[in-house]
């Protein structure tokens, strides 16, 4: 045991500011067996023992698909006729294998390929995807692969592109402008010339995230394309600095911060791909925001979210927002003239969204109707604008759930596919399901009836689509159905988890209990050590993510490893995570809980369904409560050492928000409100800064960091560090240099350290010294 000190020392590959460890642990000493037997549980080591979980295809044309499938022998691709239902090998696995093996100067299982995605070239060759890696294999006579476009390496040629509609060329930005290359040939034509550094053209910037991919929108005749002229050129700067032998490496880029007078904007341009011309839209610069979250492109597919072109690429159709995220105007663009039209607009007191998961509002120029997302009843349904006028004609959906996105719309019949939430009566709140509506109204038809969370893939026609449908208990049955009626028309795949139970695994326990109001459902997950003893009496920790966009237990499709809960469980902890209010799926209400109050962090809540749970199960120990959480959980869990210290004895911060002054602006804007100061020099954000609370520290507090988090930067946690010092607080801080938000090479000696602060200050045993993860190799 080492005594208390102030000081500092280094352990293993990252530093360790020891600044109380406390007392002896009075109970067991654990063993490498007893952590080995936890790690078992880690996703590493379960995932692969889930064999044919097939949640998603990727649809090849209107009649085939193809996918991954994985059992005991390893992954094979498969492709599927939807005419015939006969799956086969979508290519000959031994004969790429080999050929890869040549390519890459190392031997390629066929069982193992590594490929995250592939495509048939404009050549007929086969363009896999090796982790951003692309290779162009012929797969003719000897099987020969050549080195494509790499992704993972920024510079000249490796852009990644966006293609066309047609599929003939793909847009990429080089050196501020925007160039576009044709597929078959590799020519390129550079389309904008008067992009500089920090105002160039369809460039991903968000602050948080910065990437060198292209911002754009093609006509579907592939012969424009929508996109922006990005001016950060007054926006403040973030910096980080490595850690290294000699002179430091040091990263600088645009990264706006709440409250400052000058954000990033976007002035709005379209572009004649054949003429090399440039259309600046008639209007100020907008903000540098989405309807959906907190970035202009935040999207699955990596588009920009608030932009549709007109079916024949005769308009462009394109929602702005307001920078506090209260008002959004639908707009109308003329792609000859750049005149521009608001169409309507609606304002909201907290935030207006279009969806979740998606934006849902849907152009209809030939019928010059709109079909537009609002919470405006307290739930998120569609409504039917007149397009001419900007009157609203009708409600498309009505009532209590959701739509949370609109996945087709078929104009000539007048039909709407979406996925829905909390619209089926017993239901599970949170299990998407999904459905049809007629645009003029009626009852929405329920194409995917199983009380289940369901994962659409449509086909390109709309004809037929994928599902995929589980439970956080039950393992995924994925089937073919008709987009009309929803009838089965193939199996396609049923996870097995035999050998995942035989490893000892069991299903984690839904839950539900009351909120702060004493009235509202919450719903949870819990884990308990597979040697659950009711007899005994286990420390809890929870797991937290407060929101405001997403919750704590994450999606409710199967999955055999979340985060490492079943893990740290068997080590002899209760772990649950709980969605509290202030996190989406539910109703609009139930989402504002805490609107400009991120300082609440939904700990109310938290404590509430602890308490409860601590009343329900006699071998719950309520004197041992901890808590951990990773980036806005990280935030949580300082506020609720700090403000609820009565109740958490142990919490880990990693690489929390602690200060959203000193995160990107549009995050926390949208969520906590414009930042407004009063004469006393008093301000709405004072009192969501954990810094401000440190003076409530009673237990054993974690603070972890990577210092070249570009996410969210290493200062935030450093703010408090500055502040529990001053205060003469006792904490542990865990810097892991050249670490980004995740940890990257670091996280398992993350995971590690969390199970060693735990077992040793809230189980009060005594963890192995310095355990090695053994995650599988390549």
């Amino acid at each position: 045991m080492a005594s208390k000190t102030h000081g500092a020392r280094l352990l293993g590959a990252a530093a360790l500011i020891v600044l109380s460890t406390g007392v002896a642990a009075e109970g067991r000493t654990l063993t490498n067996d007893d952590y080995a037997g936890a790690e078992r549980y880690v996703g590493y080591n379960v995932t692969p023992l889930v064999d044919h979980a097939v949640q998603t295809v990727t649809w090849i044309d209107d009649a085939h698909f193809w996918y991954r499938d994985h059992d005991a022998s390893g992954d094979h691709f498969v492709r599927f006729d939807t005419g015939t239902g006969k799956a086969e090998p979508a290519f000959d696995h031994a004969r790429l294998a080999a050929a890869l093996s040549k390519a890459l100067g190392k031997t390629i299982s066929a069982d193992k390929l590594g490929i995250t995605t592939f495509t048939t070239a404009a050549d007929g060759r086969l363009d896999v995807n090796l982790h951003g890696k692309h290779y162009l294999c012929d797969m003719k006579d000897a099987a020969t692969c050549a080195a494509g476009r790499d992704e993972s390496v920024e510079g000249i040629g490796n852009e990644p592109g966006v293609l066309s509609p047609d599929k003939r060329s793909e847009a990429f930005v080089r050196n501020w402008n925007l160039w576009v290359r044709d597929v078959a040939t590799g020519k390129e034509a550079q389309l904008t010339i008067d992009g500089i550094e920090n105002y160039g053209y369809a460039t991903d910037n968000a602050g948080w995230k910065h990437s060198n991919k292209a911002i754009v929108v093609w006509s579907p005749d592939s012969k424009r394309i929508a996109t922006f002229q990005q001016d950060q050129r007054k926006t403040g700067d973030m910096v980080i600095v490595g850690t290294n032998v000699g002179h430091p490496k040091v990263e600088q880029w645009k990264y706006p911060l709440v409250g400052d007078k000058d954000v990033t904007m976007i002035e709005r341009v379209i572009v004649d791909v054949g003429a090399r011309k440039v259309l600046r839209l008639k209007m100020e610069p907008d903000q540098h925001r989405s309807t959906l979250c907190d970035d202009v492109s935040c999207g699955r597919d990596g588009g920009w979210d608030d932009v549709q072109w007109a079916p024949d690429a005769s308009s462009l159709a394109f929602v702005s927002s307001s920078r506090d995220h209260k008002q959004a105007w639908f707009r109308v663009a003329d792609i000859h003239t750049g005149d521009v039209r608001t169409v309507f607009n609606e304002s909201v007191p907290t935030y207006y969204e279009s969806g979740t998961g998606k934006v849902n509002w849907q152009y209809l120029p030939a019928s010059h109707e709109v079909v537009w997302f609002s919470e405006r009843n307290n739930w998120g349904n569609l409504y039917l604008y007149d397009l001419d006028s900007g009157k609203l004609k009708h409600a498309i959906t009505k009532g209590e759930g959701n739509v949370t996105e609109v996945l087709k719309l078929d104009a000539a019949s007048r039909t709407l596919w979406f996925r829905g939430v909390g619209r089926q009566q017993g239901v599970n709140p949170y299990y998407q399901q999904f459905y049809k509506v007629s645009l003029d109204g009626g009852a929405p038809a329920l194409l995917a009836p199983e009380p289940a969370d369901h994962t659409i893939t449509l086909s390109p026609d709309g004809r037929l689509f994928a599902d995929a449908y589980s439970t956080p208990t039950t393992p995924s049955i994925t089937v073919l159905r008709s987009a009309q009626d929803g009838h089965v028309m193939n199996t396609i795949a049923r996870a097995d988890i035999t050998r995942l139970l035989a490893s000892g695994w069991k299903a984690p326990e839904p839950f539900t209990v009351k909120a702060r109001d004493g009235k509202t459902e919450l719903y949870g997950l819990m884990f308990k050590p597979t040697h659950f003893d009711a007899a005994k009496k286990y420390p809890i920790v929870d797991y937290v993510y407060p929101g405001p966009q997403t919750g704590s237990v994450g999606s409710r499709s199967f999955n055999p490893a979340r985060a490492d809960h079943q893990a740290l469980a068997e080590l002899g902890f209760i772990v649950v995570a709980i969605d509290g209010m202030g996190t989406p799926w539910r109703s609009k209400a139930f989402h504002d809980a805490y609107f400009g109050n991120i300082g609440d962090n939904t700990m109310p809540d938290q404590v509430a369904g602890l308490k409860e749970l601590g009343k329900r199960y006699a071998w719950i120990d309520m004197d041992r409560v901890g808590i951990w959480g990773h980036s806005g959980g990280g935030n949580a869990t300082a506020t609720a050492m700090f403000r609820y210290a009565d109740l958490f004895k142990v919490g880990i911060a990693e690489s929390g928000n602690h200060d959203n002054r000193n995160y990107e602006d549009d995050w926390a804007e949208k969520w906590q409100g414009l930042l407004t100061t009063d004469k006393d020099g008093k301000s709405n954000y004072d009192d969501q800064a954990n810094q401000n609370h440190v003076a409530g520290l009673k237990g054993h507090l974690l603070l972890a960091h990577g210092t070249m988090d570009d996410n969210v930067p290493p200062y935030e946690t450093l703010l408090v560090v500055d502040a529990l010092i001053k205060a003469n607080k006792d904490f542990d801080l865990l810097l892991i240099p050249n670490a980004h938000h995740a940890y990257g090479a670091a996280a398992n000696y993350m995971m590690r350290k969390r199970w060693d602060y735990f077992v040793r200050n809230l189980a009060g045993d005594v963890p192995p010294k310095e355990y090695e993860m053994k995650p599988p190799k390549d």
